[in-house]
């Protein structure tokens, strides 16, 4: 089994994901947006258990259903931790490789930014999609 490696900004923080992505999506919702503080996160979605975690973490409950965790030391948005399903969103960008995984779609784009142009080709949802 494939394991991805990755971890935050001040290294205090590491991570690794065994196996492959359920999916790997772009959210451009609202929570996103200021939870990132970026117009969208990219993120490769896995199941809690193929998730673990070396160095303390911080959480914030931005909904009933999701918890953004971060480095408490650097602040780096690592995960997006569901409590309704047990999965986990990885930020793409914090993969050792940040390439490893490329999006499949985009979703909540009835959110997106306007100065935002997507022109890759992905599928679009509105929300989420069914």
């Amino acid at each position: 089994m494939t394991i991805h490696h990755g971890g935050c900004l001040c290294g205090a923080v590491r991570f690794q994901c065994s196996g492959e992505p359920i999916n790997v999506r772009i959210c451009h919702c609202r929570n996103c947006q200021r939870a990132t503080g970026a117009p969208f996160f990219a993120r490769a979605l896995f199941a809690h258990e193929a998730l673990t975690i070396s160095g303390d973490t911080a959480r914030y409950p931005s909904s009933d259903a999701l918890d953004r965790m971060f480095c408490p030391r650097c602040g780096v948005r690592l995960f997006s931790w569901r409590n309704t399903r047990p999965v986990v969103g990885v930020a793409l960008a914090c993969f050792d490789d940040p390439n490893i995984f490329a999006p499949t779609e985009h979703i909540w784009v009835s959110k997106k930014l306007g100065w935002i142009k997507l022109n890759d080709g992905l599928p679009q949802f509105p929300e989420n999609p069914a």
